[in-house]
C-alpha cells in the first residue's frame, strides 16, 4: 500500500465535536482535506452556514451540523438518537469538545466542576459507548479523545478540568482494551499550550505566559493547525497498529 493511500480518507465519515472554532475545526477541516465527510457538533454551531461547514465543502466534502448540549444527558440522547438514524455509517469519531473553569480548589464550586466533568468526560463517554456500538457492528473505526497535558499533569486552579483530563486518558485505554481486537482504534492527543479560547487568560496573564514559553523548547504557542496531520494520521490505516495511545502535541513541553 503507498504512503498516499494510508493516509487517504476518501469515503470515510467523520463526527467530530467541538467544530466550531480552534483544535476541534482545524480537526474537521484537516480530515476533509483528506477526503473525509464531516458531521460536526457543537452547542453553538449554526444549523447552515458556519465557517467549518464553508471551509469544508470549499473541498468538495459533505458538512451537516448538530447543536447538542454536552452539560445535558439528556439533549447527548437527543442528538445521539438523532445523528444514528440519519447517519448508517460512522466511521471516525473525534471527542474534541471540552470546556475549562478556573477558580482555585478551595474556592471551586459544585457548579463548576459538575459542569466540566459532564462536558468533558461523561458525555464523551455516552457518545463513544453509543457510536462504539454501531463501529463494532461494522467492524472497524477510528476513536479519538482529546486529552491535556493535564491527562499528565494537575495544573494549578483547574481541579475539575485536570480531573476529567486525567479521566479521559484511562477511558481511552479501557474502551482500546476492550475494541482493539474488533477493528477499532482508540487513542488520544494532548494538546499543550495551544493559542484558543481555552488558554486566552493564560495568554493575558504576563507572568505566567512567559513562564510557560520558558519552558516549551519550541519556544511558541501551539496553533489549531498543529493537530492537522496528527489528527489524520491517528484516523487513517496509518495508525492501524496504534491502540490506547496519547500523542502529545506540545512542542515538547513533556520532555523537558
Amino acid at each position: 500500500m503507498s504512503i498516499q493511500s494510508l493516509f487517504d480518507l476518501s469515503g470515510k465519515v467523520a463526527l467530530v465535536t467541538g467544530c466550531n472554532r480552534g483544535i476541534g475545526q482545524a480537526m474537521a477541516v484537516a480530515l476533509a482535506e483528506a477526503g473525509a465527510d464531516i458531521i460536526g457538533v457543537s452547542s453553538s454551531i449554526a444549523t447552515s452556514g458556519s465557517d467549518t461547514e464553508k471551509q469544508v465543502t470549499a473541498l468538495g466534502r459533505s458538512f451537516k451540523a448538530y447543536q447538542a448540549d454536552l452539560n445535558s444527558r439528556d439533549s447527548v440522547k437527543s442528538f445521539l438518537q438523532k445523528v444514528l438514524a440519519e447517519n448508517p455509517r460512522i466511521d471516525i469519531l473525534v471527542n474534541n469538545a471540552g470546556t475549562i473553569l478556573r477558580a482555585p480548589a478551595a474556592e471551586h464550586p459544585d457548579e463548576y466542576w459538575d459542569k466540566v466533568i459532564n462536558i468533558n468526560l461523561n458525555s464523551q463517554f455516552i457518545i463513544t459507548r453509543e457510536i462504539g456500538k454501531r463501529m463494532l457492528e461494522q467492524g472497524s473505526g477510528k476513536i479519538i479523545f482529546t486529552a491535556s497535558l493535564l491527562t499528565f499533569q494537575g495544573g494549578i486552579n483547574v481541579p475539575g478540568y485536570a480531573a476529567s483530563k486525567g479521566a479521559v486518558g484511562s477511558l481511552v485505554k479501557a474502551f482500546s482494551n476492550e475494541w482493539a481486537s474488533k477493528g477499532i482504534n482508540v487513542n488520544a492527543v494532548a494538546p499543550g499550550y495551544i493559542a484558543t479560547d481555552n488558554t486566552e487568560a493564560l495568554r493575558n496573564d504576563p507572568v505566567r505566559s512567559k513562564s510557560i514559553l520558558d519552558r516549551i523548547p519550541a519556544n511558541r504557542w501551539g496553533e489549531p493547525e498543529d493537530f492537522k496531520g496528527v489528527t489524520v494520521f491517528l484516523a487513517s490505516k496509518a495508525s492501524d497498529y496504534v491502540n490506547g495511545t496519547i500523542v502529545t502535541v506540545d512542542g515538547g513541553w513533556m520532555g523537558r
